[in-house]
Parts: C-alpha cells; sequence; structure tokens
C-alpha cells in the first residue's frame, strides 16, 4: 500500500493564528447500525478549530464527546457532513499524510512499558523518519524541543513502567508533541491524575497551544478547569453541539442547563457547580 499517495494533491502548509486548520462542516455524529437506523447524538454541527487556541470538549456522560473527539480525528467517519482540513475532506486525506497533520492522544495506556520515556517520546518522529528509524537534525531538535517543553529532562532514561500516570501523561503528550502536527487531539488527558496535576496538565496544553501554535482539542469531565483555561469549549449535551468562549457559554445560559438535573446548580459569577439543597 502507497501511504504517500492521497485522492488529490495535498501540501502541508505553515499556518497563522487567524487560518483555519480543522473544521466540522454540517455534520452529524453518532454510529451506523447495520440493522437499524443510524444511532444520531447530534447534528447540524459546524465548527472550526484554529492555531494558538486551547479548546475543550465538555458534556455529561454518554452525550458524545469521545465520539466527536473520535469523528475529528478520522477514527469514526461522520454520519453526514465533512470534516475538513485545510478545505480539503479528511477522508480524501493518506495516514501518511494525516499523521503530519493531526496527533492523537488516547487515554488508554497503549505502549511497551519497557520502552525508556526518550525512546517513547522519539516515537512521535516515525511519520518523518527512514524505514529505519533513524533520526537526523530536525528530528533531534523536535524530540529535545517536546522533552524540554514537557520538562522530562530527568525522566529521560526512565522506563515507562515505572512512572506515575501523571508523568505518562505528560510523556504521552511530548510524544504528539514532538510528532510536530497543526493539530493535536486528546481525549480525556485529565483522567486518574489529582487536582494538582489536572490544572498542571492543562496549563501544559494551553502553552503548547500559544507559544507552538498548535490547535488543540481535549475532552474532559473537569468542566470548571477547562472554564478556568481554555479558549474555546465544545458542549456536547443531547442530540446539540454549541461551541463559544467560556465567557459565551455561561452568558448564554449553557452552563446552566448542561447537567439537565435539580441536583446541580451553576453560579455564574464563581464559574462553579455546587449540589442543591
Amino acid at each position: 500500500m502507497d501511504f504517500a499517495t492521497t485522492k488529490k494533491p495535498f501540501i502541508l502548509k505553515k499556518y497563522t493564528t487567524t487560518q483555519n486548520v480543522l473544521t466540522a462542516s454540517n455534520i452529524s455524529i453518532g454510529y451506523n447500525k447495520k440493522s437499524t437506523k443510524p444511532l444520531i447524538l447530534a447534528e447540524g454541527v459546524n465548527f472550526t478549530l484554529v492555531p494558538g487556541q486551547l479548546t475543550a470538549i465538555i458534556g455529561p456522560n454518554g452525550s458524545g464527546k469521545s465520539t466527536l473527539l473520535n469523528t475529528l480525528s478520522g477514527q469514526l467517519a461522520p454520519i453526514d457532513g465533512t470534516i475538513l482540513i485545510d478545505n480539503q475532506p479528511l477522508a480524501e486525506v493518506s495516514h501518511f499524510i494525516q499523521s503530519k497533520y493531526l496527533a492523537l492522544v488516547l487515554t488508554k495506556k497503549e505502549f511497551s512499558q519497557h520502552l525508556s520515556v526518550f525512546e517513547f517520546v522519539r516515537l512521535g518522529r516515525i511519520p518523518y523518519t527512514n524505514w529505519l528509524g533513524s533520526l537526523g537534525p530536525d528530528d533531534h531538535h523536535a524530540v529535545a524541543r517536546a522533552i524540554e517543553s514537557t520538562q522530562l529532562t530527568e525522566l529521560l532514561n526512565q522506563k515507562c513502567g515505572t512512572l506515575s500516570d501523571g508523568q505518562m501523561q505528560r510523556v504521552a503528550i511530548a510524544r504528539a508533541l514532538a510528532q510536530d502536527t497543526p493539530i493535536i487531539l486528546l481525549d480525556e488527558p485529565t483522567t486518574h491524575l489529582d487536582l494538582v496535576h489536572k490544572a498542571q496538565t492543562l496549563r501544559l496544553l494551553k502553552n503548547m497551544a500559544q507559544h507552538h501554535n498548535k490547535a488543540i482539542a481535549f475532552s474532559t469531565h473537569d468542566i470548571e478547569l477547562a472554564l478556568d483555561l481554555a479558549d474555546q469549549m465544545i458542549c456536547v449535551t443531547e442530540r446539540t453541539i454549541t461551541m463559544g468562549s467560556p465567557d459565551e457559554l455561561i452568558n448564554n445560559g449553557v452552563m446552566d442547563k448542561i447537567f439537565q438535573s435539580d441536583l446541580v446548580r451553576f453560579d455564574r459569577k464563581s464559574k462553579r457547580f455546587s449540589i442543591t439543597d
């Protein structure tokens, strides 16, 4: 199989903070079932991810956060509509080109425990190295930058199997940064972390978006932290997806209704949820 070919010519470009990187164009997300009609979680969705911004995907359990993320990454085809990379359908871009354009960090621990931190991070350069995996000057620079940005220098020779959840999350993010793609998508990057490490992880992602000009989107249950740190938020609720800044979603009443329950109340002033009496 020739991974270097695409259905249409595709040239990877340098982006400014005003240019679009990834666009959802009138998409419907959900699952196709062979014996029944498709299960649609949301439809008629339009939004754009741009460089330099950190975007949080929030919503109740089962609302479709992970489904949306998998659709944006090409792991799951939209039931309707199109995912575009620089105005070209993602489905028409080869996996080889996609790997130079989009990095995906999953919650699952898919790694060899015997790899060192350096060996794991350098895996991000696979889309650029030859078949022997030899690193050139540009590859070494990308790996070094990723390691420095995620503060992993002291852990370079440590085996991944010996790391804490928080440390391994940083290593996974470093591999994505070494891949040097305009887009980074993360599924629940703060899962299993305590409050301090959750805040550190999201702060790291925000710094990466701003200082490395990346379009970064992540799904999360940590809505209050996302309200504090995200530039944009995509709220996934029952068959509806709403995008806006944290303040816009608060002022438009989206946060008041996100859980659709009388047991939880959202305070607009403090940007916090509480249990009702």
